[in-house]
This record gives C-alpha cells, structure tokens and sequence, in this order.
C-alpha cells in the first residue's frame, strides 16, 4: 500500500481498502484505543493524540490535507472515510480531529502561510487547537462579541474574555474571533487571530461540566501582544471566516458524532441483547436518527469535498445530530435501568447522556437553527400571516 500512498491520485475507494486492511493487520497494536472513554478528558485527548500520530507517520491521516500543509492530497472524503473506518474497528476518533474539522479547512484558505507552517504539527497530533468564539453575552450572537484586539505597529493587543472553549486548557493555540472594528460594528468589524497560549498575558481554566467532565475551558486576555501576521483573513473579515468554517462545524463534526454514536448503538445492544419487542424497537428508533444524520451529514460532505458553499441549510444537520445524540443516550438510559443511574461500571453511559443534554444548545440551539430553516430554507410565513424576511 506503501506505493500507493505516493501515488498522484488516491481514489476514496482504494483508500478506504487499504486503510482497512491496515487497520485489520494492526489489531493487536491498536488495541489501547479501542475504548472511547478514559478516566479524565485529558487522558482521552492524549490517546487520540497518539493514535493520530500513528495515522499520520504511516501516511493514512495525511491524505485528505493538500501538500501545501503538508498532507497527500485529496479532501473531506477521504477524512470522512477515514472516521467510517476508525469507528467500523472499534477504534476510538481523535478527540482534536473535531477542533481540526472546523478550523483546518478555514485556515488552509484564508490563512496559507500559516497553514504551511503551523497545520501539519496540528493534524497530526503533535499540537492542540482550540476554537475560541464564544463569550460570556456572546454565545448564539457572535455578532456581539466584545473580546477586543487593537493594532499596535506589528502586533494586535487583546483583551477579553471567551468560554466554552473546547480542550482549552490543553491547548497550543486559540483560534479566536476579536472585534477589531467600532464597538457598534456587529459582524463588520470581526476578525480572527491565531494566538498561541505560552504568551504572556493568557490565562486558561478548566471548566467542569456537571458529569464531572472538564472539557471545556474559560480563556482570559490581559493586553495580550499577537504578531499580526497571525490574522486569519483579511482585518474586519472575520465574520466571512467564521460563516466559511460554521459549514465544516455543521457537516464533517456531524459525520464524526455519527460514527461516534453508531459505535455506542452496537455497545449498547451488545449488552442489552434486546429479545422483547419493546427494546427491539426503542433501539431501532435510536438507529433511525443515527442513519437520518448519515444520510445528512454525508451529502453536506460530498458538497464540502465539491468546494460547494454549503449555507443556511447546513441547520439541518445541527438539528438531526442534537435529534440523534439525544435519542441514544434516552434509549440507553431507558435500556439500561436501573443500573444505569447507579452501577459505577454504568458511569461511562451516564457521562455520555450528561453530554448529550446540551447537544441542542452548543454550536447554536435547537430552537435558532429551525428559525433559520424555516426563514432561509422553507421559506414559511411568520406566526403573525407576514412573509418572513431574508
């Protein structure tokens, strides 16, 4: 397969062979990631972190990143095929490959240089990105964000607060949004910067969820100095960058979360070995959302892999994954009782259900993204008779 690999062109067929051959040949060497869980997040983090490491020194993860950035070719097929495979092994998906699904692309386009540089110590394990959009009055309302960076000769000067920063506290550096426009300029004056977290004046602190998972951190800047060529974009364009990278958020992390899910769906009818009706069709119900958001998430790919801008139907996915994560970890909840509320050997379950509740709420809620369907997509009347506007 070796030859292959250096092969111009690498088709997704042919890649998703080989892969899986070489995923079967290494079953034994791979073993420490088939769990999906961990004791701590950061554990987790670093197990994907090797596992990546692996793909990547034996050439299958660099194929779906170009050259340029130091990958083999080809786009979000192969990327995609890649997780099919991971999952369809047992294997555990790379927790930094969520972050890299959004902000690899972004960056590939509108900052090349420093995807040339800095992108290929990302992907492949050896560095953490974090995401840093949104703030404290500023969550589903980017536009209002207050994080502030003024330009200085060859720096730009931060200062603000972000939150619900994944993997922040592990993180190398933060892919965040600042208002470099007037405070009133809404989506006008965004921009996005590049900032590593070793520098003087960032403080990051880990956030717990109530499931006692810390995935999430608060990030603080106290005038912190950035050099300017780590702007991502062009100054006062963050907001086209932000809608550019929010299609990768919607379509590649939903095909990741499916894989995740369709591994949990066959853990969970492994256990419950389901002979009753009842239980039979609440697991095929859980199995209908999880191919629902399949079919979905895998033609927002294929447009993705077209260079197609994808848009405000890309809700649609958001909506199915919430639909989706939600409907498994009730199914396994219902399954599973009573030892799902109490046996520690169960705590796994109950981390996943825990997570699953804000499925509707992070990266835009439940309730924002049908308005958008049914304003930008369906086009309905309002409420009130009146055509909706936009």
């Amino acid at each position: 397969m070796s030859a292959m690999l250096t092969a111009e062109d690498l088709s997704t067929e042919d890649y998703r062979a080989g892969l899986r051959s070489w995923l079967i040949e290494r079953q034994s060497a791979l073993a420490p990631y088939r769990s999906t869980h961990a004791a701590t997040h950061a554990e987790l983090v670093t197990l994907g972190r090797q596992l990546a490491r692996e793909l990547w020194d034996a050439d299958w993860k660099r194929w779906g990143w170009p050259r340029d950035a130091g990958g083999l070719g080809g786009g979000p097929l192969h990327r995609a095929v890649l997780y099919d495979e991971l999952g369809g092994q047992g294997l555990l998906l790379p927790e930094t490959d969520y972050v890299a699904e959004v902000l690899g692309d972004a960056t590939i386009r509108f900052a090349p240089e420093i995807a040339r540089k800095l992108l290929a110590d990302f992907v492949s394990g050896r560095e953490i990105w974090a995401q840093g959009f949104s703030e404290p009055e500023a969550g589903s309302d980017l536009a209002s964000l207050r994080t502030r960076a003024v330009r200085d000769g060859d720096d730009y000067v931060v200062s603000g607060q972000k939150i619900w920063t994944s993997n922040g506290y592990l993180a190398d550096r933060l892919f965040t949004l600042v208002r470099t426009g007037t405070p009133d300029s809404r989506h006008r004056g965004i921009s996005a910067l590049l900032i590593d977290t070793d520098i003087p004046g960032v403080t990051i602190r880990p956030l717990t969820y109530a499931s006692g998972l810390d995935e999430m951190a608060e990030c603080f800047f106290d005038d912190v100095r950035v050099p300017a060529d780590r702007l991502i974009g062009a100054e006062n364009a963050g907001w086209g960058v932000a809608m550019f990278l929010l299609q990768f958020e919607r379509g590649m992390y939903a095909w990741m979360r499916h894989v995740w899910l369709r591994g949990r769906i066959r853990e969970l009818a492994a256990q419950v070995k389901a002979t009753d009706t009842a239980s039979a069709e609440a697991l095929g119900r859980a199995y209908q959302t999880v191919c629902a958001l399949r079919a979905r998430s895998a033609a927002t790919v294929r447009r993705l892999a077209a260079g197609e801008m994808v848009g405000p139907e890309a809700s649609a996915d958001k909506v199915l994954l919430a639909t989706a994560e939600q409907t498994t970890l009730d199914t396994a909840r219902q399954l599973l009782f009573p030892a799902f509320e109490t046996d520690p050997a169960a705590e796994g379950w109950r981390s996943d259900w825990w997570y699953t509740r804000a499925a509707s709420v992070y990266g835009g809620s439940g309730e924002v993204q049908r308005t958008i369907l049914a304003d930008r997509v369906l086009h309905l009347p309002a409420e009130d008779g009146r055509e909706r506007k936009g």
